[in-house]
């Protein structure tokens, strides 16, 4: 498979370096130079990973993101100028994946690239695998298939909904701190705030609103099931 990934950045020089670098390792490239021409792309050819630059004309590499966090748990990887460490919460905590501040090595961001599709495309062998299904009151997972159902309906997830869900209903009633979410759902290589984990639990409630998902305050979560021992 070949992946099609989406370059938003308005420095012609950094598209030209950017883009040689990715199609040098096989990947098919699409340059552009305004998030509202990304989001074009987006809605007729979606790349499978957006390199966006964070300071564009007309709408930021914010909104960008924010926009396409709404649709997609598609990869993003963030570039830009600004080193403050506010600036790669927020970047993260929208929705972005990864972080790299310019200067950067093209080496470097393509090594990342490489990691990013390497985590997300982990998938059990297909061959005679048991179906593996996890049951929590009204939440059905079907593990292998990643798919899940609530109150008998298969319902939408991003792949980071799905890994929470997935830990918390494999460990019904264990609280987990928010620094343990952090590494099992953004990987041990993640330095953003642990506000993204507060985040993503607010979008899972608001999907499973009677889901027991319960806030150990000054800990973290966990999921109640008091039928379980």
């Amino acid at each position: 498979m070949r992946y099609h990934i989406g370059v938003v950045e308005d420095d012609s020089n950094i598209q030209n370096i950017v883009s040689a670098y990715l199609k040098k390792e096989g990947f098919y490239v699409t340059v552009l130079g305004s998030a509202e021409a990304a989001w074009k792309v987006w809605e007729t050819n979606p790349p499978d990973m957006w390199i966006l630059d964070i300071m564009l004309p007309g709408m930021d590499g914010y909104e960008f993101c924010r926009k396409i966090r709404n649709e997609s748990e598609v990869p993003i990887v963030i570039i830009s100028a600004k080193d403050e460490e506010i600036d790669k919460i927020l970047g993260l905590e929208l929705g972005g994946d990864d972080y790299l501040t310019k200067p950067f090595s093209p080496r470097e961001l393509v090594a990342r690239v490489k990691r990013l599709f390497k985590r997300i495309n982990q998938s059990p062998v297909a061959e005679e695998v048991t179906q593996e299904k996890i049951k929590v009151d009204d939440l059905l997972i079907y593990k292998n298939d990643r798919r899940i159902f609530w109150d008998n309906r298969e319902q939408e997830v991003t792949t980071k909904e799905f890994d929470m869900l997935l830990i918390f209903a494999e460990n019904v009633n264990r609280a987990f701190s928010r620094e343990e979410l952090l590494v099992k759902v953004w990987g041990d290589d993640y330095f953003g705030s642990d506000r993204a984990v507060d985040d993503l639990v607010k979008r899972i409630r608001k999907k499973f609103a009677t889901l027991p998902l319960e806030t150990v305050w000054g800990y973290g979560y966990r999921l109640r099931n008091e039928e379980a021992h």
